[in-house]
């Protein structure tokens, strides 16, 4: 069977610093969709590229909060809303899909959650029945795309993991990926311009999907780069 690969980078919108990665990402490298984060002042500037330049897909990246860890303890960095309060948390993402809906012009062609915030209830209720009234897929429960979080570079406990951003890291992930399609989530950046726990990797996740040594792989593979406009 056919191996087809959906490069996805997550973030956008979130600052200048973060459009320029994703940009940079898509044209000179792998990228072929980015999820929007309409709630930042970067998200304007970030829609105005993806009207310009169609061949990107664009999903909406739900962000209710971002969490970080300080001397092996999770703390908020943000909330935007108590994540337990369902009706919170469903104005709160419609009001972003509302928001995306007038930065773009249309609806978004997948649904994903910042730090993966789908995974979780209410959120998770709520926008499996959102994806399904839009007819796109949900990361983590889409039966058509199957999620790779392979490329990141610390682990769950936020320690650092350079080899998983490296070149030689996305060329094995790249030697074991399976039939079907798969989506390879990425949080490139050009600077370090905002508030994160993960930022310098975001650099060198830059260098390497622009690494023409991984567009050799994927041809001599003979693996499909897909957007999640072409799957819907």
């Amino acid at each position: 069977m056919t191996r087809s690969l959906i490069v996805n980078a997550d973030d956008f919108g979130r600052s200048p610093g973060i459009n320029e990665g994703v940009l940079e990402c898509h044209e000179r490298g792998i990228v072929t969709s980015a999820s929007l984060m309409v709630r930042w002042p970067g998200a304007k500037e970030a829609a105005s590229y993806a009207r310009a330049h169609p061949r990107l897909s664009v999903g909406l990246h739900v962000d209710l909060s971002e969490w970080t860890s300080q001397n092996g303890e999770w703390r908020p960095l943000y909330e935007r809303v108590p994540e337990g309060d369902g009706g919170a948390v469903a104005a709160e993402i419609d009001a972003q899909l509302a928001v995306f809906r007038e930065l773009l012009g249309r609806d978004p062609t997948h649904v994903d959650g910042h730090q993966h915030a789908q995974r979780d209830e209410p959120a998770r209720s709520i926008l499996l029945e959102l994806a399904a009234e839009l007819g796109v897929p949900l990361r983590h429960f889409s039966t058509r795309v199957r999620y790779s979080g392979s490329f990141y570079g610390q682990t769950p406990h936020g320690e650092p993991l350079p080899r998983a951003i490296s070149v030689e890291g996305l060329l094995a992930t790249l030697s074991e990926l399976p039939s079907g399609i798969t989506e390879l989530g990425c949080h490139p950046a050009s600077v370090e311009d905002f508030e994160s726990m993960y930022l310098g990797e975001r650099l060198e996740e830059v260098r390497t999907l622009c690494d023409p040594r991984i567009a050799q792989a994927l041809a001599t593979a003979e693996i499909e780069l897909l957007s999640f406009a072409e799957v819907a």
